[in-house]
């Protein structure tokens, strides 16, 4: 608080009590009026988002921009930039690590870097050149996952809370420092599909891609959000200016076999959903992705993938299926489709000319691919 004011500052109130005081977050305009509180001129906040967004510092006596006076006020009344931290990594053998991070609140989630990621770009209209490094960070939005995807390790966890956009956003940057990545020069692809459903903590999520671009510097095409089909949430979506790109979890050629493995078809169907998707505008070249995990024997069988194919003929939409072996896990009753299998699958997909790629798994051995994400600690190899 400022010198002379008794209640907290009013936009910083929210219910995370924890993270009231966070900087790390805040856009351009909550930023300006924090400052102007403490009576400083209106370029000083640009100054102040350049540190946390650009220059990635982690403590306001790192910021030698803003005077040493209001560095002080601020640290006073308990201003701090509240950047997550990573407090675990581990790295499998191709490469890829897994961090905990560290909420406001210490709860951990979880967040992937894939250097030189998955593959689930392909054909998505938006491929930039061989040039640059490939790099993409899977990004989650809440800790658990209230949606209980029969087949996906987080859904154990059920739901224990949204994360803020600070916390969104801070995944992202924690990750970029750690790599030392250089935006603007690297290639860096997010996609928010780690922990939770991105458009069940609608408002923060898309507050986070917003200072993901605004301030950090990311273009939006560089982006891709992963829903299970929260259909208010597509309509929502289709109504933004600032968006990524769209990826929808579909996983069942029907809603009958969709809703024995996705419980959430019981009230958005496949039907209603791709009618939402319609509502979106696409960007030119730009195509809506498919998800499609593979579970042996369950829905990977040639019939699954001819179904398919006619229920997106008749989407009229450009679009593309990403295929993925499903990631096995502890106590799941599921089994991996053979590599046979997931070659004819995707060629009957093809068949039905709709373009269709097999995402690479990454960091299987460590509990970091599609689907294993559930905090696990034990039996890995830890890095420094």
């Amino acid at each position: 608080m400022p010198p002379g004011r008794k209640e907290p500052i009013s936009i910083l109130d929210s219910p995370e009590a924890a993270g009231a005081h966070s900087l790390f977050g805040l856009n351009l305009q909550q930023l300006t009026d924090l400052l102007a509180q403490f009576g400083t001129p209106a370029y000083r906040a640009r100054q102040l988002s350049e540190a946390l967004y650009r220059q990635w510092d982690e403590d306001l006596a790192e910021i030698s921009t803003l005077p040493k006076n209001l560095r002080e006020a601020m640290v006073e009344h308990g201003y701090k930039v509240g950047l997550p931290r990573i407090v675990e990594s581990f790295v499998s053998i191709d490469g890829t690590e897994r961090y905990l991070i560290a909420g406001n609140d210490g709860q951990t989630v979880e967040t992937v870097w894939m250097p030189d990621g998955d593959g689930g770009e392909a054909g998505d209209g938006t491929e930039a050149g061989t040039d640059l490094r490939r790099a993409t960070i899977c990004v989650s939005s809440q800790i658990g996952c209230a949606v209980n995807c029969q087949f996906c390790l987080t859904a154990k966890l059920g739901i224990i809370r949204n994360l803020t956009a600070g916390e969104i956003a801070g995944q992202v940057v924690s990750v970029l420092k750690r790599h030392k990545v250089e935006i603007g020069k690297n290639r860096i692809n997010l996609v928010f599909m780690g922990m939770g459903e991105p458009f069940l903590n609608y408002d923060e999520f898309m507050a986070a891609v917003r200072l993901l671009v605004r301030e950090v510097g990311i273009p939006e095409s560089r982006m891709t959000v992963s829903t299970s089909g929260i259909m208010p949430g597509i309509l929502r979506f289709a109504q933004e200016a600032i968006r990524p790109k769209l990826a929808i979890s579909l996983n069942a050629p029907n809603d009958k076999a969709r809703t024995e493995i996705m419980p959430i078809t019981k009230k958005w169907d496949i039907g209603h959903l791709i009618q939402a998707v319609r509502q979106v505008p696409l960007r030119p070249k730009e195509k809506v992705t498919f998800e499609y995990v593979l579970l042996g024997g369950l829905n990977d069988r040639e019939r699954d993938a001819d179904e398919v194919g006619q229920v997106l003929r008749r989407a009229n939409l450009p679009l593309k299926v990403n295929l993925i072996v499903w990631n096995p896990g502890p106590g799941m009753p599921y089994s991996m489709s053979d590599p046979h299998t997931v070659h004819m699958f995707q060629y009957r997909i093809k068949f039905n000319n709709i373009p269709a790629y097999v995402r690479r798994p990454r960091g299987r051995d460590i509990f970091a691919a599609c689907g294993q994400l559930k905090r696990t600690t034990e039996n890995l190899v830890q890095l420094g």
